[in-house]
């Protein structure tokens, strides 16, 4: 009798993908999550060495159920690589060089349901014990007054909700032994403008590793001048929250990490599809997700360029990161940029 398939299409393309690369993808089912009825599996998938002395690179998706965008793009990144792999050389190679791991699906629950929330109502991106060192943006930076309003936290002193301790076990089991490691996850409902995060969500203070950050944003900025379709800034510069798991999982990789840790969000500006075409608002969930055909085509490849450097960026990262006499002023020149107004 053949495997019932489930409701969820991006669970079906992630596991065809599995399929698709005959072994070569290492694929784990984490836990399931029950939802109308369903078992629906978590997966963690990887590729490339596990040596601890390569870098690796994570790559996120679906935190946020009602973001179905963001779980496609990292899916359409991994469909990439999965084809090269059958004709790639040189790609194949590199893979010696570097570990790939990829979470796409992290919320599948809540992206069956069309909720942000996970089925138990909670906030995956505000659920990890860390509260932001002033306030918090009303309501947006986190909420424990209930979990029929968005933004919930989870009840004080629970622990984090299944899914985010899967994300975070995936990070510090497969990220944190290596000698660098980088991390995308993928989101959209922010602006009209495509944008990188990085820590903190919880303060404005600067991260340890700024000038790390603004030398790999100045990388990208010079070897693609004509791809400048992201803002690059931390969180706070735009609003607070408490319970980050980004700021929960950098913080905690400054101790328990075997190398730098380096933790990015794409938060993909949905706001101008919106704005080119207001009556998707009418079709759920079009404030998320373009609802346009091509519009969606042209998302699914446009951050190719960027995963790519990612990697690449990864494996050479002794050749751009600064070396310890121009730290100090590389942070200070990135404190100075981030701190113009806001654009």
């Amino acid at each position: 009798m053949a495997k019932p398939s489930h409701s969820l299409p991006e669970l079906e393309q992630l596991e065809a993908l599995i399929k698709r690369a005959k072994g070569a993808l290492r694929a784990e089912v984490l836990g399931e999550v029950g939802v109308r009825g369903e078992r629906l599996p978590v997966y963690c998938v990887e590729l490339g060495s596990t040596a601890p002395q390569v870098p690796a690179v994570g790559f996120f998706g679906g935190v946020h159920g009602v973001e179905r965008i963001g779980a496609q793009v990292v899916l359409a990144y991994l469909h990439t690589l999965v084809e090269r792999l059958h004709w790639d050389e040189l790609f194949a190679q590199m893979l010696s060089q570097v570990r790939l791991v990829f979470m796409p699906l992290v919320n599948p629950g809540g992206m069956r349901r069309l909720t942000r929330s996970n089925p138990q109502g909670i906030d995956l991106m505000r659920n990890a014990p860390v509260d932001a060192d002033h306030r918090a943006h009303w309501l947006v930076g986190g909420q424990r007054l209930t979990r029929h309003l968005p933004w919930y936290r989870g009840r004080r002193g629970a622990p984090m909700a299944p899914e985010a301790q899967m994300l975070y076990r995936v990070v510090e089991e497969r990220l944190f032994p290596h000698a660098f490691s980088l991390a995308m996850d993928c989101h959209s409902g922010f602006g009209t403008r495509d944008r990188i995060w990085f820590p903190y969500a919880r303060s404005r203070q600067p991260i340890d590793c700024l000038a790390e950050v603004f030398a790999l944003r100045t990388l990208f900025r010079n070897t693609y001048p004509h791809h400048s379709i992201y803002v690059i800034e931390p969180q706070s510069r735009q609003y607070t929250t408490h319970g980050d798991l980004w700021d929960h999982l950098y913080d905690r990789s400054r101790s328990e990490a075997q190398g730098l840790f380096m933790p990015f969000t794409l938060e993909l500006g949905s706001w101008l599809w919106v704005k080119k075409n207001p009556w998707q608002l009418l079709a759920l969930p079009g404030m998320f997700n373009p609802i346009e055909p091509h519009r969606e085509l042209r998302i699914l490849r446009q951050h190719l360029t960027l995963f790519d450097f990612l990697v690449r960026a990864a494996v050479a990262h002794p050749r751009w990161r600064p070396i310890e006499s121009i730290r100090p002023w590389l942070h200070d020149s990135a404190v100075a940029y981030w701190s113009q107004p806001r654009r």
